[in-house]
């Protein structure tokens, strides 16, 4: 794991969709934010059906990059494992920040139709 402070670089660039949503689910998920109430949160909420694995790869990037955390919570049930939990770092709300900027500076003056 990468401690935030490796990832400096990263408050000056852009999310790709993917890293986007799933950060933005977890923002959204708070104490929830494990793999499935995401994946379930990024089906409802951004229309996207991704596999288990696909949403497991991410978040592990993500960690690695230092803009997801994670810890175990609680064991769900007797001989279970207890599932990760995942929060966003504050280099990743900064990516957060930056990614939403650069789209609304595309956005400005823009009238789709």
């Amino acid at each position: 794991m990468h401690s935030e402070s490796d990832n400096v670089i990263f408050a000056d660039m852009s999310l790709g969709e993917l890293q986007n949503l799933t950060m933005l689910a977890v923002a959204r998920l708070g104490p929830d934010a494990y793999a499935g109430e995401i994946g379930r949160t990024l089906a409802e909420l951004a229309q996207r059906d991704l596999s288990v694995s696909t949403i497991f790869v991410t978040l592990t990037r993500l960690e690695d990059q230092g803009l997801l955390r994670s810890t175990r919570g609680e064991t769900p049930r007797r001989g279970g494992r207890a599932r990760r939990v995942f929060e966003v770092t504050e280099a990743g709300w900064d990516a957060l920040r930056a990614t939403r900027a650069a789209s609304e500076r595309l956005w400005d003056g823009l009238e789709p139709g």
